[in-house]
């Protein structure tokens, strides 16, 4: 998006749609800001795919461990850390992922 003021008063300048092309106006004096060319560009957002959150490697560095099973090697110990994965007013999910390095199962207790 390009914003463009006024070099007389400063406004800021509002797009415009006129018969001889479209163009910015200022709202408070007589200046006016042809558009000569089209321009145009679009952003689209990716984001994260959730996994990527819960799985990196760098989200499990320096977390506690705790005394808690695994459900696929049965190792004694799992690795936690809470994640708010819902709205605000939603309790936090708590993930595990195995201490056994072999292994490394993540999974999640809501």
């Amino acid at each position: 998006m390009v914003l463009r003021f006024c070099p007389f008063c400063a406004n800021l300048l509002r797009f415009r749609e006129h018969s001889s092309g479209n163009r910015f106006a200022c709202p408070t004096c007589p200046y006016i800001y042809p558009i000569r060319s089209r321009i145009s560009s679009r952003i689209y957002f990716t984001g994260k795919e959730r996994a990527d959150i819960i799985d990196a490697e760098s989200t499990w560095m320096g977390v506690d461990s705790t005394d808690e099973r695994c459900p696929k090697c049965s190792h004694p110990r799992a690795y936690f850390k809470q994640l708010q994965t819902r709205s605000a007013d939603e309790p936090m999910t708590l993930f595990y992922r195995c201490c056994n390095h072999e292994c490394a199962h993540t999974w999640r207790v809501d």
